[in-house]
């Protein structure tokens, strides 16, 4: 059952404290490890800026984190219910195991029941845990160099369509067509807050997006085509710098980035992301007074629009721009995401301010 989260501050006191009020119900996720525990676990404790909570195992699947082994989040859950205990068992001993409904019954299960309980404990059926575990896996193959065929079978897809129809979801391309190198690079890229997908050229980096923003496969063929480019994978050198600069900004070490970043939009679009990028660490701003700062105090709307447009999540920081009430407002990466980033940006010292040094 999902409820309103307490805050940072106490689920984190929780979490050192291994309070046992909120197991089952609050899991977190550790950016520096890429796992997910429950807040029970008895390993090391992280950094709290290295934590973010979520109240479903859907949502810590989603945003790219694994499963504890020492804790076994998945299976706490599910103690009473041996059935999904055993299919999460079985799913352990084989992560790249394409499984089908009819594994499913064979193993002596009814589907619908199947489908009820993990709805229940987890958010997400058996099959679309199985999938999430094959398709980060299957990107991560690619990403060091392995054939598209061998990426499918280290990751479980026994069907090319399903490899591609995954693929194709998440990143807006087929998997044969993301080969190493080429003059657009995309890198997976943990962060507390969830996995990222960064696309850099040799110079700049153009898109810094989480995974589970619905606009990404768009943006993704938007920029293919903008720059005629076709998208590759790799690490080029604005990449190396953000991934440093990003683990830099969540231990509070650092909120300066100087990754360069490549242009986006109209001249109007580029404006507005600059003003955003001068909004002091831990402050914020709303498109009204933006759009004052134009000089174009009716264009709140048009502001708006190119605040939604940025697709270079964290640097340009559209998520310091909140309603005029002081609401939070739309954000691609998720409301909780935005009010964690605002959260993380206020605790940090104030010698850390400045964020926009960055070449465009």
């Amino acid at each position: 059952m999902l409820f309103p989260l307490p805050s940072h501050d106490t689920l984190y006191d929780a979490l050192v404290a291994r309070d046992a009020r909120y197991d089952g119900s609050v899991f977190v996720c550790v950016g520096t490890t890429g796992i997910f525990c429950r807040l029970t676990c008895p390993a090391r404790k992280p950094l709290s800026t290295n934590c973010v909570f979520r109240s479903s195992v859907r949502e810590c699947l989603e945003a790219g984190f694994r499963a504890c082994k020492r804790c076994h989040p998945l299976r706490s859950a599910t103690a009473n219910d041996p059935a999904v205990a055993r299919l999460l068992a079985l799913l352990e001993a084989e992560p790249g195991r394409r499984w089908k409904e009819s594994d499913v019954t064979a193993l002596g299960y009814d589907l619908s029941t199947v489908r009820r309980s993990f709805k229940r404990y987890f958010d997400m059926t058996f099959l679309d845990m199985a999938r999430q575990y094959r398709l980060r896996e299957g990107f991560l193959s690619l990403a060091e160099g392995e054939r598209v065929i061998k990426a499918q079978l280290d990751s479980g897809f026994d069907s090319p369509s399903a490899f591609r129809e995954a693929f194709s979801r998440l990143l807006g391309a087929a998997p044969a067509s993301l080969k190493p190198g080429g003059l657009l690079q995309a890198s997976w890229v943990p962060t507390p807050l969830g996995d990222m997908i960064a696309v850099a050229s040799a110079t700049h980096l153009h898109l810094l997006e989480f995974i589970d923003r619905k606009a990404l496969p768009g943006e993704l063929k938007a920029l293919q085509k903008n720059l005629k480019a076709p998208l590759g994978l790799g690490t080029p050198a604005p990449t190396e710098l953000v991934r440093e600069e990003l683990a830099a900004y969540f231990a509070g070490r650092s909120a300066a980035f100087q990754t360069p970043l490549a242009p986006q939009g109209t001249g109007f679009t580029r404006e507005v992301h600059r003003l955003l990028r001068d909004i002091p660490v831990g402050e914020t701003r709303s498109y009204a007074d933006i759009a004052r700062q134009l000089g174009q105090p009716g264009a709140v709307r048009a502001v708006a629009r190119a605040n939604g447009a940025n697709q270079i999540a964290l640097l340009i920081p559209c998520h310091r721009v909140i309603g005029a009430d002081g609401s939070l407002t739309g954000y691609g990466g998720g409301l909780w995401r935005k009010q964690r980033l605002i959260e993380i940006e206020r605790s940090h010292r104030p010698c850390l301010q400045p964020t926009n040094a960055g070449s465009w």
